[in-house]
């Protein structure tokens, strides 16, 4: 993707006027035919530019941690993408929460730690930073709670005091016949490859995306900027 694509889908964001906006990680993210590269200087002014009443929200993604091999090793951030986005003036939620006031009434959105920043082998289980119980403990009150978590992996473990969990990572599948997708970064194959899922009354969001990994393709998923509606339940 190179920056004049970046900025393209900037200005695109902004055009919908969205009441808020959250960015899901892997901000810079790459394969083996890259021909050149945007720094994260721009990328981070680029999102530092979005522009949304309540704000906009990073996470930060498995590909954001494996650029910063110190941040990696001790397994501990800020990662070095991190500090420059916050920078540029994007809150970085990082198994940490804000609480939102709005005219209609308060909410929460919660961002989740990484699920992948290392593993010991390559059969081997990942280790993450994600720390789900940390994440909610300050969700005192009853305020609806949004939870922003760059793999979709962590649903079945997120309670249902959380309205909404919104998640990336996947590309939506990357390649997809229809329904098949063949290759999701994820232990639960399709099952959280793309779109709205709905599990015991729990809801997942998880986003296409805007680029790709592994190979510079996608096939039977468009890259998407995905607009989420919320509405209150009228029970």
């Amino acid at each position: 993707m190179p920056a004049s694509r970046l900025w393209q889908s900037v200005a695109a964001i902004n055009s919908i006027d969205a009441d808020l906006i959250a960015v899901m990680g892997d901000y810079v993210a790459d394969h083996a035919f890259v021909t050149s590269a945007v720094p994260m200087a721009e990328v981070a002014r680029a999102i530092a530019s979005l522009r949304a009443p309540l704000g906009v929200y990073a996470v930060m993604g498995n590909h954001d941690w494996r650029a910063d091999p110190e941040a990696r090793q001790r397994m501990q951030g800020p990662t070095s993408y991190a500090r420059q986005l916050t920078e540029a003036g994007v809150t970085v939620l990082e198994n940490a929460g804000r609480r939102i006031e709005t005219a209609e009434g308060a909410f929460w959105v919660f961002g989740l730690g990484t699920q992948q920043v290392r593993r010991d082998g390559r059969w081997s289980p990942w280790q993450g930073v994600d720390d789900l119980p940390t994440t909610l403990a300050e969700l005192a009150d009853d305020a609806p709670a949004i939870l922003l978590a760059h793999e979709p992996d962590i649903f079945p473990s997120v309670p249902a005091r959380v309205a909404l969990t919104i998640a990336g990572h996947t590309h939506g599948g990357q390649i997809a016949f229809g329904r098949w997708t063949p290759v999701v970064p994820s232990r639960y194959g399709s099952r959280y490859a793309w779109g709205h899922v709905c599990e015991r009354g729990r809801h997942l969001v998880v986003s296409g995306g805007l680029g790709c990994s592994g190979l510079p393709l996608r096939f039977g998923r468009r890259p998407e900027v995905t607009v989420i509606t919320l509405a209150q339940d009228p029970r």
